[in-house]
């Protein structure tokens, strides 16, 4: 009896390390598309109550607290002052984004730790702008990537090596359309890290543009890249995560290769100037969770909503996880017997 009881005692804990050992081998990134906490240019009539932008995120806190990276895109810059504003014809509907700095505590508050800042914003105001936004996020140790003068991060967290890149096609930033050199930026991050994090802001904008064509997608007489080619590309370079945004609206996911891509994770939290009616308005949390090789294990979508000018909230209703399975399905034939979506946002994969 005393030798079976050692026995069943030994058992319970090779079990429990195991168990243990995959729990601490899972990765999980949180991702979210555009964030842009308000604006004081023109007014400060365009920023929240009190200038608390951290109270927009208090419905979802909790989510993104689970991630060992939690991303987003910064749709817009962090700075003070308003020189250098880009040219506009008409001052009043210019969108030119000025999030105050010290909104970049709220951002490290609601626990984000990985931004891309590869836009068409964040060089609202020029240089200047850009570099206020550079120095509030190192200031509240927040990394980011996707300039040609920051193109690039590396960084450790629980003893994994993460690299980080991030492209759009805009001016100042590391260029979603020159893919041959864009590979070489990933093959190089692949070589020194352990998980490889590719964010690109590309694709037209707006409800007319949530279909992945898997064609060169031009807007407003600007090529916006290919994203299907892009993301391919990036993953056969070693990514191992592909973060998509820039549509303003969600669009499908893929796995390819047992790597996980998101083409547009749409308007996330965007409190002012930005069209937040109808589909504009929905955004899925994304909960992505791979091993140490990057390998894509399975995510969860977690469905939000908007209304101008008040906080992101979880939508009861799950708009955004059944917009998003139709689309992948829809663009994504292929995928139909592979991925699964079930009721409460789980995402499954099965070769």
């Amino acid at each position: 009896m005393f030798k079976l009881k050692i026995i069943l005692i030994f058992a319970f804990l090779f079990s429990f390390i195991n168990v243990f050992a995959a729990n601490t081998d899972t990765l999980k990134i949180v991702a979210v598309g555009d964030i842009m906490l308000g604006t004081s240019y023109p007014n400060s009539s365009f920023l929240p109550p009190n200038n608390d932008a951290y109270a927009l995120f208090a419905n979802v806190k909790s989510i993104f607290d689970k991630g060992n990276i939690v991303f987003g895109n910064l749709e817009g810059a962090l700075t003070d002052t308003h020189t250098n504003v880009k040219s506009c014809s008409n001052p009043s509907i210019c969108y030119a984004f000025a999030m105050p700095t010290e909104f970049g505590k709220a951002l490290k508050k609601a626990g984000f730790n990985l931004m891309n800042i590869a836009n068409n914003h964040t060089g609202d105001f020029g240089d200047a702008g850009r570099q206020s936004t550079i120095n509030t996020l190192k200031t509240n140790k927040i990394r980011f990537a996707g300039l040609e003068s920051c193109p690039t991060d590396t960084f450790t967290l629980g003893g994994v090596k993460y690299g980080f890149v991030g492209f759009a096609p805009n001016n100042g930033t590391v260029s979603v359309n020159d893919i041959a050199a864009a590979e070489n930026i990933v093959r190089q991050l692949n070589k020194t890290c352990d998980i490889v994090i590719v964010s690109m802001h590309a694709g037209a904008e707006g409800t007319k543009y949530q279909r992945v064509t898997r064609n060169q997608e031009l807007f407003l007489g600007e090529n916006r890249g290919n994203v299907y080619q892009f993301a391919h590309r990036m993953i056969d370079a070693g990514a191992d995560v592909v973060l998509g945004h820039g549509p303003h609206v969600s669009r499908a996911i893929e796995i390819y290769k047992d790597r996980f891509i998101t083409y547009s994770m749409g308007n996330f939290l965007t409190y002012s100037r930005v069209n937040v009616a109808g589909v504009s308005g929905l955004a899925p949390i994304y909960t992505i969770e791979i091993d140490k090789t990057g390998k894509f294990l399975r995510a969860t979508l977690t469905s939000t909503r908007q209304e101008k000018g008040k906080p992101v909230i979880i939508d009861k209703e799950k708009q955004v996880l059944e917009v998003i399975k139709n689309l992948t399905f829809s663009d994504f034939p292929e995928m139909k017997n592979k991925i699964t979506f079930g009721e409460n946002g789980e995402i499954t994969y099965k070769k």
